[in-house]
């Protein structure tokens, strides 16, 4: 059994959605990817202790604070390899990009592994289930490229903008002018 509830943000209607004491899930409107994870069954909609402290959370980010990931209890379902780079996603400070290269590097440290590949970076980066809150949208390419984000390119720059991040050193991605 889990609950689900539609949280108004500037970005849209966001789907969150929890079980039990942790957050398991945040969604944009036509995300890619949208519901991967949620358990079996239909949600309960309505509120709960965990849905509250996440739009608390999503309030106070939207209205331009830097609230932590580590204030709220997250349970993403992901397999071990995902949950590292989960990890490592939280790790990126409030108003500051990395690349795909050095999430590569970091996971692969982290795994004892003499490197990793972009693409399976990549990928578990584009499955994150808890948008926004687990900040995958400060991943860029390399070349500076906006590249893939599972809830648009659109949306990527306006949490970056949000944020602080100097956009003018990024740009779209090759045929997305």
């Amino acid at each position: 059994m889990y609950y689900t509830t539609i949280y108004q943000s500037p970005l849209g209607p966001l789907t969150l959605a929890c079980q039990d004491d942790a957050l398991i899930g945040l969604w944009m409107e036509g995300q890619k990817y949208f519901g991967e994870g949620l358990p079996a069954g239909p949600p309960i909609c309505g509120s709960s202790a965990v849905l509250s402290a996440a739009e608390n959370w999503l309030d106070r980010y939207f209205s331009g604070e830097k609230p932590n990931p580590q204030e709220l209890t997250l349970r993403p379902a992901g397999t071990p390899f995902r949950q590292v780079l989960w990890k490592l996603l939280c790790e990126i400070p409030y108003g500051e990009t990395t690349t795909y290269g050095k999430l590569a590097r970091n996971a692969a440290q982290q795994m004892h592994r003499p490197s990793m590949s972009g693409q399976a970076v990549g990928g578990a980066v584009g499955h994150n289930p808890i948008s926004i809150i687990i900040p995958c949208h400060r991943v860029v390419a390399a070349n500076g490229s906006l590249a893939g984000y599972a809830g648009g390119i659109e949306r990527k720059l306006q949490l970056l903008t949000l944020e602080g991040v100097d956009i003018s050193r990024l740009h779209m991605p090759a045929g997305m002018h």
